[in-house]
């Protein structure tokens, strides 16, 4: 499947090349629900068979679960047919006596423990585990991952063992992945990052991206990927007591996106496919990735993908106060 009007897209200068839409991966680490091996095998497939060939996933997800069944569904499939990307920055570790699980958010996980790492050691462990567990020589991409809080860290030993592995042609980019789009900012400006994920920040309801992390990334030539576009599940159903950020939305951004469902409506479609749709309308946005926990889902994420989306809806929802004017839109006519 394609998806016009978006091809894949090369990340900076570094011949990685990602798909418009990807799949996010948390959900094979059974994030807040348990989901079977057969299923999240069937999650993979089927994003296989929509074009969706570019998988995010992260020790933190499921404390390794994720990335073995992702690992397990790719095998045997020729490693140029994907794209895939992993996080470094929590190294795993067994569980110590009379330890438990934290799994914070996970369910059903292995008996692991996550440790804060950003030592050059730490990060070649954490990436060598990884590769384990995936059953791949290599990724494409590594992210330095919810780093917001470890900053001097990050600058004194994190990036550089990033870069060096960059130089020594063992990853082919690296960058950063969190949703504080103004650390995002400050990085890309700072140091020589191919592509960043950035979480929450370039949606239908939040620009807070667009005025700090996105005009960086385009004068440094630093790509985008874009997750949580449905900002915890408030874009993706609007309804009483729907999250925005993991917690009951306020009221106000209840409203908000109730009224761009129904301008949505009047144009026959669904706010979803707008809120996958929308981070386009940027330059420096690659791909948006996207979480399934069933192959329903995935296929679902594929076909709002590439529903057609008249020019008109986004210029009505800019004459409705439901977009900013100066925010750039997605058109398919562009100057119309």
């Amino acid at each position: 499947m394609s998806y016009p009007p978006y091809g894949p897209r090369e990340l900076g200068r570094t011949g990685v090349t990602v798909p418009p839409l990807g799949l996010g991966c948390a959900p094979l680490g059974n994030l807040y629900r348990a989901v079977s091996d057969e299923r999240a095998r069937d999650v993979v497939r089927t994003a296989f068979a929509t074009g969706a060939a570019y998988f995010d996933t992260a020790p933190h997800y499921g404390l390794g679960l994720s990335e073995e069944r992702l690992g397990r569904a790719l095998r045997g499939r020729d490693r140029a047919a994907y794209t895939l990307s992993t996080k470094v920055g929590r190294r795993l570790r067994p569980l110590a006596p009379g330890e438990t699980v934290d799994g914070q958010g996970f369910v059903d996980t292995p008996a692991r423990a996550r440790v804060r790492d950003l030592t050059r050691d730490g990060i070649r462990a954490t990436l060598d585990a990884s590769l384990a567990r995936l059953g791949v020589d290599a990724v494409d991409i590594v992210y330095l991952h919810d780093v917001e809080h470890h900053l001097p860290e990050v600058y004194a030993t994190g990036f550089p063992a990033l870069a060096e592995l960059r130089d020594q042609q063992r990853v082919r980019a690296i960058g950063f992945g969190m949703n504080r789009s103004d650390v995002l900012a400050r990085l890309v400006a700072d140091l020589d990052v191919d592509v960043v994920l950035c979480a929450g920040r370039w949606t239908l309801l939040e620009r807070t991206a667009f005025d700090d992390l996105l005009p960086v990334c385009a004068r440094r030539g630093t790509s985008v990927i874009v997750g949580g576009v449905y900002n915890s599940g408030l874009l993706a159903d609007p309804s009483p007591g729907a999250p925005y950020d993991y917690a009951p939305a306020p009221r106000a951004l209840l409203r908000r996106a109730r009224r761009l469902a129904a301008v949505c409506a009047e144009f026959d479609v669904p706010l979803k496919a707008a809120a996958l749709r929308f981070p386009f309308g940027h330059p420096a946005v690659a791909a948006v990735v996207v979480g399934a926990a069933t192959p329903e889902e995935a296929g679902q994420n594929a076909e709002l993908f590439t529903r057609d989306i008249p020019d008109a809806l986004w210029h009505t929802l800019v004459e409705r106060g439901l977009l900013a004017p100066d925010l750039p839109l997605p058109l398919t006519a562009p100057g119309a």
